[in-house]
């Protein structure tokens, strides 16, 4: 069995579609792990759901911030912004059964040796805590009260790991760093203004995954989110977001042989 681990997709389905080609992936044999952002900007967001959803085995994905937005508006419409793509999910007949599987998605994937994720951590998570961080996440997002959490979940604090973090804000933190994170300080401060190119942040900022002492610096970590990125690999972390969205690339990442093999496809999105 292949696995392949996928970029934001963000509904460029046609890219998906010719990317699986370039890949010769097979449903019954290979496995996809997607990084998230499965939606949003790109004009196939419902096909992209869809293809994913009825995947069944096939794929395994984690949440990412463009993906829960989507639950969040989905609820609260007042929340919709003038660069969404999302209408086509909420008129269709099966919308309340895509949003039902998407909102019992992990935050955190870890199966032989490597962990997918979104965004990003902090460095005072280990292996061990990330997984438990994630799991009380999820099962807030999955619990009959999980409207309660969507209408609270947007804010940018805390924005600073401590023990006695509790409650709403314990979970908002959470899924800030698993969504949106890209830069820190050396304390695991998180940033949320810095989007852009290594090297653009503020001196006192680096991209998580540079932090030093980081807890999970020895375990494989495959993640998205971050465009302005491309294709980065350092030790025993991978960004995959090579920017579809944006007309670049949509890239695949071989993971179950000894050396990682990148494959990638040229966007057709003109945004």
């Amino acid at each position: 069995m292949a696995i392949y681990a996928i970029g934001d997709v963000q509904g460029c389905f046609d890219d998906l579609v010719r990317l699986l080609d370039e890949i010769e992936f097979n449903e019954h044999s290979d496995q996809l792990w997607f990084v998230g952002d499965l939606v949003n900007r790109g004009e196939k967001s419902l096909e992209t759901l869809r293809f994913i959803k009825n995947l069944g085995t096939a794929a395994v994905t984690v949440l990412g911030n463009h993906d829960i937005h989507l639950l969040i508006t989905a609820n609260f419409p007042v929340r919709i912004k003038k660069k969404d793509t999302l209408q086509a999910i909420f008129n269709a007949p099966d919308c309340d059964e895509l949003l039902d599987w998407l909102r019992h998605k992990p935050l955190f994937h870890y199966e032989n040796g490597v962990g997918l994720l979104h965004a990003g951590l902090p460095p005072q998570w280990d292996l061990l805590q990330t997984i438990v961080m994630a799991r009380l996440a999820e099962q807030a997002l999955q619990s009959e009260d999980y409207k309660t959490l969507l209408m609270q979940l947007y804010g940018n604090s805390p924005d600073l790991w401590t023990t006695e973090l509790t409650g709403i804000e314990q979970l908002r933190f959470i899924i800030n760093c698993f969504t949106r994170i890209r830069f820190c300080d050396k304390n695991g401060r998180l940033d949320f203004q810095n989007s852009g190119e290594l090297g653009s942040q503020p001196s006192n900022l680096k991209p998580w995954f540079d932090v030093p002492q980081r807890k999970t610096a020895d375990v494989k970590l495959v993640f998205g989110h971050w465009s302005a990125l491309g294709f980065y690999e350092t030790q025993n972390c991978y960004g995959i977001d090579t920017g579809c969205i944006w007309g670049r690339e949509l890239t695949a990442l071989r993971l179950d042989s000894n050396s990682v093999k990148r494959f990638s496809i040229t966007s057709q999105n003109r945004k």
